[in-house]
């Protein structure tokens, strides 16, 4: 997913769970706990440590970060700020994680990077002395930090697609993609255009295609980590979108969105219906030139009988195996995920908490009215792909889900397709 201005990174991507036995074997470096090696030393370290993130837009991290120091005077932590571009925030971790920089002591992940640096050894497993407590957190957050069964971040913010829709036209929502596409009617007896998502060939397209096969009730791989998308519950949910695209229902312009583009859309009162993240509410509510900021509603995702099943967006923090002062890490983690931290991310930050219990707080509904339909959203979705390969996965996904939408392959070939290229992947 690429940087939002309002959201921290997120990825947004596929509704996967990937448990590749290449990366299950043990020692310092596989990925696995390991009671030696880097992950052993330095347990009970303290001492300053280096916090890295994407670029604090929201101004969040700076706040918490000083209110850290003034309590530990002799913990200092030192904010580090990266770009604000997914693909160079992952680069400089990967670049000073091969180099065992001590220095890069704690670090936010985006949920889709989890596993590929734990698979490479340079994640710190939060178990014994460095273990947390998880268990008021949403489970589906608790699993984009897990690896082989085994905890390597802390949950820190999550994510989960909203259906946005125009209430002064559609009183009440769709449940199922097959009632809204019946609603497409109503777009065009008003002269606008219907439903769109993010279907530019980027991570978005890789949201959106996951969102579909498994709200259609099929998946993209199986336990064993091997494809499945040549079900046909997988090509129902891709020939949905295909379909919908062919008949206009999804417009032409809709192929060159990623979230800005659709989000501007929707606010220009172009759209009936809109799939997108919740920054947009309060983009869509205060921007003097949105057409939409009193006649919208919000939603969960439509599936196949109720419900669909959202991608999970989100951000982790993990600690380096490289760290000198693993003690002072593990206490700078636990009071980023505390639940006053986490209130602070919902209100500073219209970031989705990881505290199942502050979605049904009621000050911060009042603040946030869009939380108990996140928080449906959220619990409806699984996480992304488990895979150190995840790269290759993705643009599997991308390529042959753009190539079916635009008609340039029939769902069939692109499923074929794309199945050969994930097994490929992990080969």
């Amino acid at each position: 997913m690429k940087t939002r201005k309002y959201l921290l990174p997120a990825a947004a991507a596929g509704i996967l769970a990937l448990t590749l036995s290449a990366c299950s074997g043990g020692g310092a470096g596989s990925g696995t706990a390991s009671s030696g090696g880097d992950a052993a030393a330095n347990l009970d370290g303290r001492g300053p440590i280096t916090y890295i993130q994407g670029k604090d837009n929201s101004n969040v991290a700076r706040p918490l970060v000083d209110k850290w120091n003034a309590a530990h005077p002799d913990q200092i932590v030192t904010f580090k700020e990266q770009s604000d571009q997914a693909d160079q925030q992952h680069d400089d971790l990967v670049q000073n994680l091969q180099a065992k920089n001590v220095n890069y002591d704690v670090f936010d992940v985006d949920v889709i990077w989890t596993a590929e640096f734990a698979a490479k050894g340079w994640l710190q497993p939060l178990q014994d002395k460095m273990s947390i407590d998880t268990s008021k957190m949403l489970p589906a957050t608790v699993k984009t930090a897990t690896y082989n069964d085994t905890l390597f971040a802390a949950p820190k913010t999550s994510d989960g697609g909203i259906l946005y829709y125009r209430k002064d036209l559609v009183p009440t929502p769709p449940k199922t993609f097959d009632e809204m596409m019946s609603m497409c009617s109503i777009a065009k007896q008003n002269n606008i255009d219907c439903y769109a998502g993010q279907f530019f060939k980027y991570e978005g397209l890789t949201v959106n295609a996951a969102e579909a096969i498994n709200s259609a009730g099929g998946t993209i791989v199986g336990d064993d980590g091997k494809s499945t998308v040549t079900s046909a519950a997988a090509k129902a949910g891709l020939s949905n979108l295909v379909s919908a695209y062919k008949d206009g229902n999804i417009p032409t312009q809709a192929i060159t969105y990623q979230e800005e583009q659709s989000r501007q859309s929707f606010e220009d009162g172009k759209l009936l219906f809109l799939r997108n993240w919740p920054y947009v509410y309060n983009l869509a509510k205060t921007d003097g030139s949105s057409k939409v900021k009193d006649t919208f509603g919000m939603a969960p995702l439509p599936g196949k009988s109720g419900p669909g099943a959202s991608s999970l967006g989100g951000h982790n923090m993990a600690v380096s195996v490289y760290s000198q002062h693993k003690a002072t890490a593990k206490d700078f983690l636990t009071f980023m995920t505390s639940e006053e931290t986490e209130k602070f991310y919902a209100t500073q930050g219209s970031l989705a908490p990881v505290l199942g219990s502050l979605y049904d707080d009621p000050t911060l509904v009042a603040k946030l009215p869009y939380l108990p339909v996140l928080k449906t959203s959220i619990s409806n979705a699984v996480p992304r792909p488990v895979t150190p390969f995840y790269p290759a996965v993705t643009k599997a996904i991308q390529d042959n889900a753009y190539a079916a939408i635009k008609g340039e392959k029939t769902v069939d070939q692109a499923m074929t397709d794309m199945d050969t290229a994930i097994n490929s992947a992990s080969q």
